[in-house]
Parts: structure tokens; C-alpha cells; sequence
């Protein structure tokens, strides 16, 4: 839940930003091909589908607003 406020005072900050949510416990498979190994996971990617950034854990804000500025 921690993660959700971090990750929604992001979405209010930065306009366009498109956050995807995946349930890693209903489809291991999915989670595997995404490299997710723990809960929570956040990954930001660039347009191109680059991966700029991975938090395995609870991401601070300005490590979410860096890395949206390292995907723009």
C-alpha cells in the first residue's frame, strides 16, 4: 500500500505518465518473464520500452520522479 501512495503522488506530479499494475501471485509466469522476484517491484520504462529504473521495494518519490525524468 505504501507503494500505491508513492506511486499515485507520482501520477498527480507528472501528467501522461501511464502506470500498469500487475498481480505477480495470480500470473507467476508474467512475473517471471518480467524479472520480478519480490513484492513489491516497481519498474519504470522509457517510451521505447527501455527500463530506466527498478525498485525491489517501497521506491521513495524523488526516486520515481528522477527515474520519469530519466524515461522522457
Amino acid at each position: 500500500m505504501l507503494t500505491r501512495s508513492v506511486l499515485a503522488q507520482a501520477s498527480s506530479l507528472v501528467s501522461g505518465m501511464n502506470l500498469v499494475e500487475h498481480d505477480v501471485v495470480r500470473d507467476e509466469s508474467e512475473a517471471q518473464a518480467l524479472g520480478i522476484r519480490t513484492t513489491p517491484t516497481v519498474v519504470v520504462r522509457s517510451d521505447d520500452g527501455t527500463e530506466v529504473f527498478r525498485a525491489e521495494g517501497v521506491p521513495s518519490l524523488n526516486q520515481v520522479l528522477v527515474a520519469l525524468a530519466k524515461a522522457v
